[in-house]
């Protein structure tokens, strides 16, 4: 799999980063997540995982040729908007060699593979749904 850096929103010790793939898709490396409020509210299927990322990171997918990065609806592959203004981001988890050795990981971080069409649709303005409805209460 080629990659292709979108972007990233680092600060000291956080680097969550999109790239785009020659596989029609994405790749969202993001913190891991080891809070058990946002687990338990995931059904995550054998071979995904998820991910935690700012939501300024799909501002990145202007790179890539899209509109305005701005998400506008939740649902997947981002199954949670968190009270801290991140969001939960699904999808298989990368396992590719070639790929991952294209990209610095820390142990506390891992990637999702996302089509490229599903991100697509997040973009667009909601037909009836409201994104806040999945919005998760401060815990």
């Amino acid at each position: 799999m080629k990659l292709r850096f979108l972007g990233k929103n680092s600060t000291v010790g956080d680097c969550p980063t999109l790239y785009a793939t020659d596989r029609d898709t994405y790749l969202v490396q993001g913190w891991k997540i080891f809070a058990n409020d946002l687990l338990t509210q995931l059904e995550i299927p054998e071979g995904e995982t998820a991910v935690e990322v700012p939501t300024e990171l799909f501002e990145h997918l202007v790179k890539d040729g899209l509109p305005a990065g701005e998400v506008r609806r939740i649902e997947d592959p981002i199954m949670i908007l968190t009270p801290g203004g991140t969001f939960v981001v699904q999808g298989r988890e990368v396992t590719d060699i070639e790929a991952l050795a294209q990209m610095e990981i820390p142990d506390y971080e891992t990637v999702v593979e996302v089509s490229k069409p599903a991100i697509t649709a997040l973009l667009e303005e909601p037909h009836g749904a409201d994104l806040q409805r999945r919005a998760q209460p401060a815990l």
